[in-house]
């Protein structure tokens, strides 16, 4: 209950290193301020040496009260903050994704497709203030889901993309002008898609470099990412009768140089992932480099709490001046 509780002014607490003087005070003079008088008998008054004893417990009323005072003083105080953001700078994001067969190597765990949901599901986390879409590509493309701020549409989307959907193929440039169609309108004050592909364009009939050129002329920033690794991947190479993939040892082959060029076009960066891992790690960059700028609001209301104190104050003067007129007068 003390947690929110802070002092307007904490300064009036060194008053209280002057009630420790007082005691040593009260205790030297405590002789001089008695009267004594000496008789050669004590038979005649009663055995009676408690009232005397007690005392000082008028002078510990007091002080308490000096102390709740000071408390006072310093103005105790309960302080609710209540905040409101608003986003000053948003971002319009799409997601534009490779869902061809080659998507199902397991080059990546469990295969290429699984892992970047995975990775994606998190990016989309992680980016609460920004509106984002989603555009599955293979032989073609197609708007999975339209720009929007609703986190909870576009994961669910995310989870439903799977391979077969589309025919079969890697349409970079029909994905990527889907992409640009899905931001060309938007007022947002950064634009950005994020096309990842594992293959070289050999479908579509919307070249690479034309979509790029699109993106330019409507200021959308493109980031591209070269999905598989080095070498050889266990990749999907025929059907079995039961219609399941035959999977086998195939050269991965990833047009390299066009998504960097796609990059640069548009001002964004290519990347690399191999593994698991750098996927990962290239999504967290790109979290990074693109930042939503954000204006927080802090209200405060401080609920002052001096009022208890002095009341206490009162009570423990009253209880030392009743005291001290009624069961100690005759010894003060």
């Amino acid at each position: 209950m003390f947690e929110n509780i802070q002092f307007a002014n904490p300064q009036i607490f060194w008053l209280l290193l002057g009630l420790p003087v007082a005691v040593l005070w009260y205790f030297i003079k405590r002789k001089d301020q008695s009267a004594s008088l000496k008789i050669p008998s004590l038979k005649g008054f009663p055995k009676n040496d408690l009232l005397p004893r007690l005392k000082p417990v008028l002078f510990a009323l007091r002080l308490l009260a000096l102390a709740c005072i000071i408390t006072a003083m310093a103005r105790p105080q309960i302080r609710e903050v209540s905040t409101r953001t608003k986003t000053t700078s948003g971002i319009d994001i799409v997601m534009a994704i490779d869902v061809s067969s080659s998507m199902l190597a397991r080059d990546l765990r469990p295969n290429r497709l699984a892992a970047l949901k995975e990775v994606a599901s998190k990016f989309i986390e992680e980016r609460p203030n920004d509106r984002i879409g989603l555009v599955a590509y293979a032989g073609e493309s197609y708007t999975k889901t339209p720009i929007t701020s609703d986190k909870g549409i576009v994961l669910n989307a995310l989870r439903e993309i799977t391979y077969g959907q589309l025919a079969d193929g890697t349409a970079i440039g029909m994905g990527l002008a889907t992409s640009v169609n899905r931001l060309k309108d938007s007022k947002a004050a950064s634009k950005v898609i994020i096309l990842l592909t594992d293959g070289v364009n050999n479908s579509g009939f919307i070249e690479p470099e034309t979509a790029a050129n699109l993106a330019v002329e409507f200021g959308i920033k493109t980031y591209t990412i070269g999905l598989g690794t080095n070498g050889n991947a266990l990749s999907p190479i025929a059907y079995n009768a039961d219609g399941s993939f035959r999977y086998g040892m195939r050269e991965v082959e990833i047009d390299e140089a066009l998504l960097k060029k796609i990059a640069n076009v548009t001002g964004g960066q290519y990347f690399r992932a191999t593994n698991n891992q750098k996927l990962e790690a290239i999504y967290d960059e790109i979290n990074k480099l693109e930042k939503t700028e954000i204006e927080e609001f802090r209200y405060y209301n401080n609920e002052e709490k001096f009022r208890p104190w002095v009341l206490l104050a009162g009570v423990l003067l009253l209880s030392e001046w009743i005291f001290r007129t009624t069961v100690f007068k005759s010894f003060v």
